[in-house]
């Protein structure tokens, strides 16, 4: 039994004509691409980490597909919120509609064969960023937009680490490994301290999974191991659609 990580899918079953293929040449078939790679690595007995962006449905009943399709897939998937699943707005409601091979955290932990999971979204943050590591142009009218927003992004992350902390408290003392998902980085590329990061080493956190990061710059962005925490990149993307082992 293994665990894997595959983070920002993006499906658009729902919404056929917001499919990620308008992004560019590397998201060519990326559905079918997902589905091949997946079936070639993937058992039934094996646990899927999906750190959010899972679909691009703006409303609950357009993401059924997506997790139908999801389903048919080998393994047992867990899932958190990403900055783009605007369908999750209701975790009541979200749960009503799981598929049988398909869980979901928020605000929670789960335990899978003596290892814990928890995790949540994040945010952005001024402590870090990753312009110079992203093939598209900057926008400086996004900066200028960031500026003006900064005290509200301060607010929504500093949500975000209470909500982490949460879940952190809830994995299982007993766990023989401990995994975190989040959607957004919780580190910078140099992997200097950061409030996230010190949350996950305080609760002894081996591996955190993550995406979010989209046109990245080949092998740019390696990551690694920090003060007993291995940080490992999954957009969908990043690693050519290949889901990536964790354990």
């Amino acid at each position: 039994m293994s665990i894997w990580a595959l983070a920002d899918l993006h499906l658009s079953l729902g919404v056929p004509d917001k499919t990620m293929e308008i992004f560019g040449s590397e998201w060519r078939n990326y559905m079918l691409r997902i589905k091949e790679n997946w079936e070639d690595k993937i058992r039934s007995n094996d646990l899927v980490l999906i750190a959010g962006d899972i679909s691009w449905a703006m409303k609950i009943g357009e993401v059924e597909k997506d997790f139908e399709w999801l389903d048919k897939l080998p393994g047992k998937k867990l899932i958190i919120k990403g900055n783009h699943d605007y369908w999750w707005n209701s975790y009541s409601k979200v749960k009503k509609i799981l598929p049988p091979s398909i869980d979901a955290l928020q605000n929670s932990a789960y335990l899978w064969n003596d290892i814990a999971i928890g995790g949540t979204r994040l945010w952005d943050t001024s402590e870090y960023n990753f312009d110079k590591y992203i093939n598209i142009k900057p926008n400086p009218k996004a900066k200028e937009e960031k500026l003006i927003q900064r005290d509200l992004q301060e607010k929504i992350f500093e949500r975000e680490l209470h909500r982490l902390k949460i879940s952190l408290a809830q994995m299982s003392d007993g766990a023989v490994f401990r995994i975190v998902m989040t959607h957004y980085p919780p580190i910078g590329a140099d992997l200097a301290p950061s409030r996230a990061s010190a949350l996950l080493e305080k609760y002894d956190i081996d591996v955190c999974v993550f995406g979010h990061l989209h046109s990245v710059k080949p092998n740019s962005l390696p990551f690694g191991k920090a003060r007993k925490v291995k940080y490992v990149l999954t957009s969908a993307d990043y690693v050519e659609f290949h889901p990536v082992q964790i354990l």
